[in-house]
C-alpha cells in the first residue's frame, strides 16, 4: 500500500499533504488550512482536558456516546457565550481564554437558576462583559514542549470491584490481628 504526497515549502514551513492537486488547493491555502487544523487541536484539548473528556465513564457504546455528545454540547454553550462576549469586546471569540470563560459560567451559574428576570437579564450581560475581558496574550512563535509535568502515583489499578478487595483486605487485617501474617 502507498500514498501519494505533495511537500510545498510556504513561510518557511514544509508542508506535506495528500491534496496533490496545486490548482485545487495552493501553498497559501495549504498554509491557512494548516493554521485551522492547529485550532482545531486546541479545540480537542479543551474538551478532553478542560472540560475533563480524558476519561470516559460510561460502559456501553450507547452512553459513551452520548457522553461525547454532553461533552460537545457543553463545549459550543461556552464557544456560544465566548462568541457573544467577543462581540461586544470588539474582537475575535479566538482572543478570549476558554478555560477564564467556563470558569465564570461556572461561577454565575447558581445566581442564573435562582434569579428573577430583570436579574437574570442584568447578570447575562455582567458575564458576557467579563468573559469578554479575559483576553488571552498576543505570543506570536510561541513554541511549548509536549511534555506531562505531573507524574503518575505509584498506586496500583482498581480491576476488582471495590467491595471484593474491601473484602480481601478485611480478611489480610483479621489475620493479622490473630498473628498469622506476622
Amino acid at each position: 500500500m502507498s500514498l501519494e504526497v505533495r511537500e510545498t515549502q510556504v513561510g518557511g514551513w514544509t508542508l506535506i499533504t495528500s491534496m496533490k492537486d496545486e490548482k485545487y488547493v495552493t501553498p497559501l491555502e495549504l498554509n491557512e488550512l494548516y493554521g485551522w487544523r492547529w485550532h482545531i487541536e486546541l479545540d480537542l484539548r479543551a474538551i478532553k482536558s478542560v472540560l475533563q473528556m480524558e476519561m470516559m465513564r460510561c460502559k456501553t457504546p450507547d452512553m459513551v456516546a452520548k457522553e461525547v455528545a454532553v461533552h460537545f454540547l457543553g463545549y459550543n454553550l461556552v464557544r456560544s457565550a465566548m462568541a457573544q462576549a467577543a462581540n461586544k469586546a470588539n474582537c475575535m471569540p479566538r482572543e478570549l481564554s476558554f478555560k477564564s470563560a467556563l470558569q465564570l459560567l461556572r461561577a454565575f451559574a447558581v445566581q442564573l437558576c435562582c434569579g428573577i428576570n430583570d436579574r437574570i437579564n442584568m447578570l447575562c450581560d455582567v458575564l458576557i462583559r467579563s468573559i469578554g475581558k479575559k483576553k488571552l496574550p498576543h505570543r506570536p512563535g510561541r513554541v511549548e514542549p509536549r511534555a506531562v509535568k505531573r507524574r503518575p502515583k505509584g498506586h496500583v489499578f482498581l480491576t476488582q470491584p471495590r467491595a471484593v478487595l474491601k473484602a480481601k483486605l478485611q480478611v489480610q487485617r483479621n489475620l493479622i490481628m490473630v498473628g498469622v501474617l506476622a
